[in-house]
Parts: C-alpha cells; sequence; structure tokens
C-alpha cells in the first residue's frame, strides 16, 4: 500500500542552490529508514536518485526524483530536485507536490542565489518553508553566519529548532531545541543525551527565540506569553506544527548528511511538526474552483513530472487530490477527453518502481503505459476537473537545432518532440520565417543536456547552429521601374511588360493598386503582376528578408495576345519590383526587444550600462519592493538572443527578465553592409 491515510503523508521537496548536498540528504533519509542498503553517494556515481548517466556523467541532479521512506508510521515522499537555474522546472513542479520546502543550505558558503529565487517562488505558491544547514563537518562550516545570513535575507521567522555541537572536524551531533536534548549517530544508531554543559546557553537562548515566534500562533497564548507566563512543553509541541504550516515560523535544523548527523532527528520533527496535506489548502482548478485534499469524493490526481525510461516508457507522477487512486481504476484527462485506464498504481524510489494497492488523497503515485499524458494534465472520474498548470518561468534561450547527418534529420523531430514532452519548460517550434526549428531552453546547460540525450537514447546526432534573427526590408522613397520579360523558344513565347511604382507604407504593409487604363493589362495579368510582386518581397530585394510596407502601383504595360500568360506577367514583375526597389533606397529593419530586467538595486548600474553597451535605450525604472529595481528598455533583439546566461553573470545569478519583440527600426549602416555582403556570398556559394 502506499501510506495507510491523507494524515499519514508529508510531502517534502528538497530545494536550494546546487552542491549543498540535497541529494545527499535525500540519500541520508533513504539509508536511515531502511529503504537503501547503503548511503548512496553522489560523488562517486552511486547515488540512488542520480541514476540517469547524464546526471552521473555531470555529477550533480538534473531531474526530480522520489525517495518514499518510512518513519513512525508516516510516509514521507522527500521530492529531490535540481539545483541550477537551467533545470528550474523540476524544483518547481516538486513544490507543486509538497506541503513543506525544505531549504538545504551550505554551512560553508550559506544561502546562495538559487536559494532565493526559489524561496520566493515557494512563497507565491503557497507552501511552508524549513531550512537545512548542512555539511557541518567541512572546514569553514559556520553555523552562526549561515543563520545570520539567513535572518538577514528572509526576516526574523527564521528560528532555530536544532543547534549543532561543535564545527568543522570537531562536528559530532545537534541539540534539539524542541526538546531539549542532544543527539549523536554513531554507527547505525542515534543516541540521546542530555546536552553537554557547553552548549546549554546557547540551547536556552534558541528555545527563547522559538518560543516567541511559536507564541504568535495562537493569539490568547500570545497574551499570556507577553505577560510572563511561559510556553509550557505541551504548548510549544501544540503550536510549532501550526506556526510551521502558517509560516510564522520558518525552522532551521543542522546537520552533516554525509555523517548522518542530525538527519534522524530531523525526520522525526518532519513526522511531527511538518503539515500533512490538508494543511496546504485546496488545490484551484482552471475554471476557478478549488478541490480540497481529501479521500472523499471521486478520484483525481494532477500529473507534475512527466518522465521516460526505454524499457518502461513513459512515466507519470501524479499527486493524488482527491478519492484513493487504485488499479484498475478508468480515468479520464480533461485535456485529451480520452479514456485512461490504470492498470497498476507504483510507487518509486530512484528508478526502481514497486507497486502498490493505492494512494489516498495527498500521496504521491505513479503511473505508467498510459496514452498522451503528459505534465499538468489531471485525471479524474469524471474528465471535468482540470487543476492549474505549473508557474513555470518562460524559457528564454533559443537556439535553432539541425541534423548532423542526413539520415538523423527523419529522426530529429520525434526525437526532440519525445524530450519536449517531458519537460514543459522546453518550447519547441519551426519557425517558418527563418526555416529553423528553433529550442527554447533556460539556458545553455539545459541545451547541451538535450543533445546528449538525442544521442544517448535516440542515437540521433544534432547540433546548434546560429539563429537566424528575423530581419525584414523596406524602402526609404519613391521609384519606377519597368519589368519586362521576353523569350523567344520557337513556337508560342513568353512576353509580359509592365511598369511599376514603389513609394514608403510606414505601418501599413502591403498595398498594391491597379492604375491601368485602356485595357493594357488584362485583369488576370493584373492579379498575376500582384503575385509576382509578393513572392518577390517574401524573398528579400537586397539581402533576402521579407519586405514590408511598401505601396506598389502597376500603372503602365503591354502585353501580347499570344506570347503573354500568367507566368510571363509573374516574371515581369520580379523584374520590375527588383528594378524599382533598388532605386528606392532599401534599407534593413531589424527587431527591437522590449525588456523588463528585475535585478537588486546594486546591479542596477551595471545593467543600464550593459543595454546602451548593446545599441540599447533606457525607457524607465521602477521599484516594485524594496532593494529591487525594474528597468524597463528597447535593445536590438539579435543583441540579447542570448541574454539569459549574460545576465546571469552580470548579476551574480540574481537578474530576471521578460522579452517582447514589438517594433522594428533601422539598422546601422555597417550593420547593414555586413548583412548584405553575407547574403550575396551565401547566393554565391549556392549557385
Amino acid at each position: 500500500m502506499g501510506a495507510p491515510s491523507t494524515d499519514k503523508v508529508r510531502n517534502v521537496v528538497l530545494v536550494g542552490h546546487g552542491g549543498a548536498g540535497k541529494t545527499s540528504l535525500a540519500e541520508a533519509m533513504l539509508f536511515l529508514a531502511g529503504a537503501t542498503k547503503r548511503l548512496g553517494s553522489v560523488d562517486a556515481g552511486q547515488s540512488t536518485l542520480d541514476y540517469d548517466a547524464e546526471e552521473i556523467k555531470r555529477g550533480f541532479t538534473l531531474n526530480l526524483a522520489i525517495a518514499p521512506v518510512v518513519h513512525d508510521g508516516v510516509k514521507i515522499n522527500v521530492i529531490d530536485t535540481p539545483g541550477y537555474a537551467d533545470f528550474i522546472a523540476d524544483a518547481i513542479a516538486g513544490m507543486e507536490a509538497a506541503e513543506m520546502a525544505l531549504f538545504v543550505v551550505d554551512a560553508v558558503s550559506g544561502p546562495q542565489v538559487q536559494t532565493e529565487r526559489l524561496w520566493k517562488i515557494a512563497g507565491q505558491m503557497g507552501i511552508a518553508r524549513a531550512v537545512f544547514i548542512n555539511r557541518m563537518d567541512k572546514e569553514h562550516a559556520d553555523f552562526d553566519s549561515a543563520l545570520a545570513a539567513l535572518t538577514a535575507k528572509f526576516g526574523d521567522r527564521v528560528v532555530p529548532v536544532q543547534i549543532p555541537m561543535g564545527k568543522e572536524a570537531d562536528f559530532n551531533g545537534v541539540v534539539d531545541i524542541i526538546r531539549m536534548k542532544a543527539y549523536h549517530h554513531e554507527g547505525d544508531h542515534e543516541d540521546v543525551m542530555d546536552i553537554p554543559a557547553e552548549f546549554v546557553a546557547a540551547a536556552e537562548a534558541a528555545r527563547e527565540a522559538l518560543a516567541d515566534k511559536t507564541a504568535e500562533a495562537d493569539d490568547e497564548l500570545m497574551m499570556k506569553y507577553l505577560e510572563g507566563e511561559p510556553l509550557t512543553q505541551g504548548d510549544l509541541e501544540k503550536l510549532l506544527g501550526l506556526a510551521i504550516a502558517q509560516s510564522k515560523v520558518i525552522p532551521v535544523f543542522v546537520g552533516s548528511a554525509l555523517k548522518l548527523q542530525g538527519v534522524e532527528d530531523l525526520m522525526d520533527e518532519i513526522v511531527t511538526f511538518f503539515p500533512e496535506p490538508t494543511a496546504h489548502g485546496p488545490l484551484h482548478t482552471k475554471d476557478g474552483k478549488e478541490v480540497p485534499f481529501s479521500v472523499e469524493g471521486d478520484v483525481s490526481a494532477h500529473v507534475f513530472k512527466t518522465m521516460s525510461d526505454p524499457y518502461v516508457g513513459r512515466i507519470n507522477l501524479v499527486k493524488v487530490v482527491s478519492g484513493t487512486l487504485k488499479p484498475g481504476t478508468e480515468l479520464i484527462n480533461s485535456r485529451t477527453g480520452k479514456k485512461e485506464r490504470i492498470a497498476h498504481v507504483f510507487k518509486m524510489t530512484g528508478k526502481e518502481t514497486v507497486d502498490i494497492e493505492g494512494a489516498p488523497a495527498g500521496d504521491i503515485a505513479v503511473l505508467t503505459k498510459l496514452g498522451d499524458v503528459l505534465t499538468n494534465d489531471t485525471l479524474s472520474l469524471k474528465g471535468d476537473v482540470a487543476f492549474d498548470d505549473l508557474p513555470l518561468p518562460e524559457p528564454l534561450y533559443p537556439v535553432a537545432i539541425v541534423a548532423k547527418t542526413k539520415a538523423d534529420e527523419d529522426k530529429l523531430g520525434t526525437a526532440l518532440k519525445s524530450i519536449v514532452d517531458e519537460d514543459p519548460s522546453l518550447v519547441l517550434k519551426r519557425d517558418e520565417e527563418t526555416r529553423q526549428t528553433v529550442l527554447s531552453a533556460m539556458g545553455d546547460t539545459a541545451v547541451d543536456v538535450v543533445l546528449s540525450r538525442l544521442h544517448e537514447r535516440f542515437h540521433v546526432e544534432a547540433e546548434t547552429v546560429d539563429l537566424r534573427i528575423p530581419y525584414r526590408e523596406t524602402i526609404r522613397r519613391r521609384a519606377e521601374a519597368q519589368g519586362r520579360h521576353k523569350k523567344q523558344t520557337g513556337g508560342s513565347g513568353q512576353f509580359a511588360d509592365c511598369w511599376l511604382r514603389l513609394e514608403p507604407n510606414p505601418g501599413g504593409g502591403y498595398e498594391f493598386i491597379d492604375e491601368i487604363v485602356g485595357g493594357k493589362i488584362s485583369k488576370p495579368f493584373i492579379v498575376a503582376i500582384d503575385k509576382g510582386v509578393q513572392d518577390t518581397m517574401a524573398q528579400g530585394a537586397i539581402a533576402g528578408y521579407p519586405v514590408q510596407d511598401v505601396k506598389v502601383a502597376v500603372y503602365d504595360g503591354s502585353m501580347h495576345a499570344v506570347d503573354s500568360n500568367e507566368m510571363a506577367f509573374k516574371t515581369a514583375a520580379r523584374i520590375g519590383f527588383r528594378a524599382a526597389a533598388e532605386k528606392a533606397d532599401p534599407v534593413i529593419l531589424e527587431p527591437i526587444a522590449t525588456l523588463e530586467i528585475e535585478v537588486p538595486e546594486t546591479y542596477a548600474g551595471a545593467v543600464m550600462g550593459d543595454v546602451s553597451s548593446m545599441r540599447g535605450r533606457v525607457l524607465g525604472m521602477d521599484s516594485p519592493e524594496p532593494g529591487i529595481q525594474v528597468i524597463k528598455a528597447q535593445v536590438p533583439y539579435a543583441e540579447v538572443v542570448h541574454y539569459s546566461p549574460h545576465l546571469r553573470a552580470l548579476t551574480s545569478g540574481t537578474g530576471s527578465y521578460t522579452i517582447s519583440i514589438d517594433s522594428y527600426e533601422q539598422v546601422p549602416a555597417d550593420i547593414q553592409k555586413k548583412l548584405v555582403e553575407t547574403y550575396q556570398k551565401e547566393r554565391a556559394e549556392s549557385h
């Protein structure tokens, strides 16, 4: 069976900056709960959770993984997530499935950039937060410094519920502030003892700080506490879970995952004080309804992660919201309207799946061999429920992907679609204007992983090529020219003659005017001239880019009773348009991107200077909250097409932005010259 009931479930997602030890903590919990026989090691490539070939090769987590453990009769679904910005989608998916985000922080470096970013997202998603300060056994580990940095960034709600006994090589256990006991792990068990004398004063001070914040969860007790009546042990334990669920207390734990210090006590507190699924409140649907976590009512489940296995096929991780999910149930996918029969319900540890009898509301389950079921889908008994999608950031790192060989071209599209179906942070499209297959990801590392998976899973060799910028062409003045086509090949020939007048039509798009009088050119041939002009505009006048905002008039010409036909007039129109465009001061227009860049105010000056260096202009600034600046700017799109890693480097990973293409402007003369020369060179080579 999965969890015996909803109140016996704790869903905890491990989040934070890369390298803080999230996977190591999950491995320690698996080992201590007896779910694994050995302590998995990321560094040795022997982790239960980092099992993907790419993860082993790179030495860090790329994918969300589940580590279900049973502790004191409660099922804790530990969700391990990546700590690198390119893979933030899996961290958000993990938070969607959890009621508690446990931030793992390095005792040496303290809270880092990704910690801050995910902390903000967790708050927006409305889930409770806690902290585990890890790696206390490492050189330069400093609990007090890490705690001070946490309170400076996140406020005084951040309160220790454990303090370390020693640090670095002398670290040998933790003091539990809630129960005022000391814990030391040795071998395969944990010793509980009285607090050593040298840590009593620190423990009592931490206990007072914890009582101060916990009392805020109950108005009546708060008044008594302020009047000098201390919280009893019963009061503290009764209120702490409520205070944590309400985010009035953000508990801080400490330890060493690799040395197993502090981990078993952490698991005790997860079971006792972390919120159960009902504490998170109902899940919202796309039509504005709310579905509470309850075994009552019809079955419904939300797909928060989709994976692929070469042997099993597609794997869907679901959070059961209502009812009890059991094998043999037939559910409807609200997106497709199709019925899906649930043949098996599994729990999953790393890549290993085990059949279970069912999963109650609030629990996490794994489904396989379903049809078209993807991340964000909702499965329900009647198909009338559709939960909100994951709040994922937009992927802002586009690349063009091509197959390396002709043999791989046919397989590339199918393989890419399979990978994108797994990961909603990837967007794949075919850009018909630039004739490129464009993959948008969170960053360059995410793209590298996609290329590796194409090779490893699908045996497709692919590479990235320069993304073509969607330039445009137009004209700046009026001009006229003749388009004449005459060809005699014996028998019927080809003849067409037309005079075209071109003039700028700013913002008006393409406009065609028939000024022919006296029947010099018949109506069907006028239509052919219009078509020939449009075909030529699509191919460009000077550099191969589409021509826009031009008014074209055909005002004179002639035809032959036998040799004139529509094809001849299309050809004449092409000749006439190109000739007139050359005299009409043709220019290239570049797309202008509007950026809204959010950065800490300490980086605002550097970002604005950088905008200017990219031929951009700052339109304005706003401060939505203290210490944060939002800079609105317009920059040529060619300069910021790969702005994501650039901004990350410029702001030490703290900046974010949105981008849209809203207008076109004339490129500088030197850039136009290069674009024309490149076009002419490519044409010469193709011929």
